[in-house]
């Protein structure tokens, strides 16, 4: 438990005084060693932790170390810390302002905070110390990790994402990324102040959600995909049922009508493993309204083609792909894993028939993310998909930050699918879609 904190005091040479070190991990174990874990289990959590808190500052005094105010707080908190959270990364967690953390081994630690990447003066005492936390991640998650199964996705509490691998996939020793998803969702407004999107973007997307289009969106890592997907949701009407698919579940969707389904990586015994493909059909079994996937990976992209063909109009879902293009040819590729051996041909038409708009987000330079992309699909032509822009954005360079700077743009390209958003009894103006560069204002969608 002794690692290092940015705002705890220092020696000469830039680390925690060693007396600090020293007193934290004394009074973690003896702190662990007079508490009955039995009596522990039947407190409520603000009991248990304000009793531990009490316990630990009796300790301290006990010790007769002289300790500023300051000093004492800390040496508190982070004994906490490493009883009921994630040790050394548990006070990024509370920031809400970092997006990842990022562990490279038990003194490597990197956070991304607004765009960009800096390593913080924190450390694991070692690697069975920062083991200890991967598996506390993967015990509360009904999960394990170990030498037969050294990969682990699972989440948080907060719905963040946690990933590990551990040795002997790991070379250097265990390494834990963590994709934050904090608690307090962004709302539109939000990402139209942030120039992730502009108002008359915000509008068709609602419009296409309301009128049950089917959505595919694409982007690599950390583009805001989830974050995207999560928006749209709110515009699904709350009578309509859904069933969400995830290999870790990241959606957060306050809603009612909502049921979440999850895989299971298989047993140590090679058994019972429950993919995305057997989660998807057994939903179709469940009534739902729409379905929603967080990225389809492999065959399931079928299945999912196929229940929007049958009567799940408004699902939606995300790849990982560079651009809107791609995202199609990415969707055929895992099709034709299903092992059915369809025609190309009949996988396109397929896809364009199931398929009405697709969204690309990307993470520009400087950590800005954008949707560069909205487009439609507007059918077959010979045996191409054809996909035509209806809103992009325009890099036209870098601000003296290092940020990328650009503008959207309208294409002037009324879509086809403009009628069937009229006859769902949405208005939407035509003029929405005229060419023109389209300026910041506050959302209204």
């Amino acid at each position: 438990m002794d690692y290092q904190h940015t705002n705890t005091p220092s020696n000469g040479n830039g680390g925690m005084r060693r007396d600090l070190l020293a007193l934290r991990t004394t009074i973690h174990r003896q702190l662990l060693n007079t508490m009955d874990m039995n009596e522990a289990r039947q407190l409520k959590v603000d009991e248990l932790h304000a009793e531990c808190s009490r316990r630990a500052d009796a300790l301290i005094r006990e010790q007769r170390v002289p300790l500023t105010g300051p000093e004492k707080q800390q040496l508190v908190r982070d004994v906490m810390d490493e009883i009921f959270g994630l040790g050394p990364i548990e006070e990024f967690l509370r920031e809400p302002d970092i997006s990842d953390i990022l562990v490279n081994g038990p003194d490597q630690i990197f956070i991304e905070r607004k765009g960009r990447l800096q390593k913080v003066d924190a450390s694991f005492r070692d690697n069975q110390h920062l083991m200890q936390v991967i598996n506390r991640i993967a015990a509360d998650v009904g999960r394990r990790i170990d030498e037969s199964s050294p990969m682990l996705d699972a989440r948080l509490h907060d719905g963040s994402r946690v990933n590990a691998v551990i040795p002997p996939l790991a070379i250097d020793g265990p390494a834990m990324s963590i994709r934050r998803f904090g608690t307090v969702q962004i709302d539109k407004d939000e990402l139209v102040d942030l120039g992730t999107l502009t108002d008359e973007m915000c509008q068709f997307l609602a419009a296409c959600v309301k009128a049950r289009l089917n959505i595919l969106i694409s982007g690599g890592t950390g583009a805001g995909k989830t974050t995207l997907l999560n928006l749209m949701s709110k515009w699904i009407p709350d009578e309509e049922r859904l069933v969400t698919i995830e290999d870790a579940a990241e959606l957060q969707m306050p809603r009612d009508h909502v049921v979440r389904l999850e895989t299971r990586p298989p047993n140590i015994e090679g058994q019972g493993q429950i993919t995305q493909r057997d989660l998807l059909r057994n939903a179709l079994r469940m009534r739902p309204d729409r379905i929603i996937i967080g990225e389809v990976r492999s065959a399931e992209a079928l299945d999912m083609l196929q229940a929007m063909n049958t009567g799940h109009e408004g699902s939606m879902t995300t790849v990982h792909a560079n651009n809107a293009r791609d995202a199609t040819r990415r969707v055929e590729n895992m099709v034709s894993m299903a092992g059915l051996n369809y025609p190309v041909r009949a996988i396109r038409e397929q896809m364009a028939s199931a398929l009405d708009i697709v969204i690309h987000a990307d993470r520009l330079t400087g950590g800005h993310r954008k949707l560069i992309t909205i487009s439609e699909i507007t059918g077959m032509e010979v045996d191409q998909i054809c996909i035509q822009d209806l809103f992009v954005f325009k890099q036209t360079g870098l601000s003296e930050d290092g940020y990328a700077q650009g503008h959207f743009e309208a294409c002037g390209v009324r879509p086809q699918i403009l009628d069937r958003i009229h006859a769902e009894g949405i208005d939407l103006s035509p003029d929405l879609f005229k060419r023109r560069r389209l300026e910041p204002k506050h959302a209204t969608a």
